[in-house]
């Protein structure tokens, strides 16, 4: 399978907002293994019910209106691999009733290979308050659900409440037009190519071995806010890439120049964080022997 998106390049830093415009037309994003996320999404449900759903009272409208907005789109966009016959959707082989007694957040999800969070603004600013979420980067909903932007991220370097990133990120959502919408990307070195990694339950969040197996995790997260109940849709769809594309790549040396340069300008708060500060060395030269 192609790579996606590079941001581990050295186009999008750590700890930056990164915030860029989105073409509609790119939105969600489709590829060969739809089916296996949408296997993966389903499982999880079944296994951990209350790690991948919450939602507050009150939100089933806007949940209602997040599901007929990817219906629009996918019927619109990606004919090849959805198709809609009244209220019946198909997803690769999966079929939706779309008119099922499930919150519509849920619905939406089993459509997509995106994980869909609500956002809805009150006194104390934007909160999670609906999410369909299968595949954190190593949080957990229970953990999250509820708690507005500040205290979501509380534990991330340079991001606390009070800090420039933190109104920064405020002020994008007050100020984000329903005709603008945004992405950013995100991106981690994981031990693994699994999708859950739930800080609370997830076996395989053990410390990484960096002369094992390793993953380039990277997130592709999109801001729509919703016209009807001005609240917003996050949107987070994860790609997972082995250590070994980086060889194979036809930009190798650049891809891993950038990735190096990256690594290299990370605080120790920033690599603890990201789970590597005890193997910063060891990684950097994975990826110099890389190179040519």
């Amino acid at each position: 399978m192609a790579v996606r998106h590079t941001p581990f390049d050295g186009s999008h830093p750590l700890f930056r907002i990164g915030l860029e415009p989105l073409d509609t037309a790119e939105w969600l994003e489709v590829d060969d293994q739809l089916d296996a996320y949408l296997d993966e999404k389903a499982r999880l449900s079944a296994l951990y019910p209350d790690h991948v759903f919450a939602a507050e009272a009150g939100t089933e409208e806007a949940q209602r209106e997040v599901l007929d907005l990817l219906v629009a789109h996918l019927a619109d966009r990606h004919r090849d691999t959805h198709a809609f016959d009244g209220d019946t959707a198909r997803a690769g082989r999966h079929e939706v009733q779309l008119d099922s007694a499930a919150p519509p957040l849920v619905t939406a999800a089993r459509l997509v290979q995106e994980d869909l969070v609500l956002m809805r603004r009150g006194e104390e600013g934007w909160r999670i308050a609906a999410a369909s979420l299968s595949f954190p980067s190593s949080w957990s909903l229970i953990d999250k659900f509820g708690k507005v932007l500040n205290e979501v991220h509380r534990p991330v370097p340079g991001f606390a409440a009070g800090s420039r990133n933190a109104v920064v990120i405020e002020r994008i959502f007050d100020n984000l037009l329903v005709e603008r919408p945004a992405r950013r990307m995100n991106w981690s070195v994981y031990p693994d190519g699994e999708l859950f990694h739930d800080s609370r339950i997830a076996s395989n969040l053990a410390k990484r071995n960096f002369d094992g197996d390793l993953f380039l995790r990277v997130e592709h997260q999109t801001l729509r806010r919703l016209p009807a109940s001005g609240d917003i849709l996050f949107t987070i769809r994860i790609h997972m890439n082995p250590f070994a594309m980086l060889a194979a790549h036809a930009e190798r040396d650049r891809l891993c120049a950038g990735l190096i340069a990256l690594i290299e300008r990370l605080s120790d708060a920033e690599l603890a964080y990201k789970g590597l500060k005890d193997g910063r060395e060891r990684l950097i030269g994975r990826i110099r022997a890389v190179m040519g």
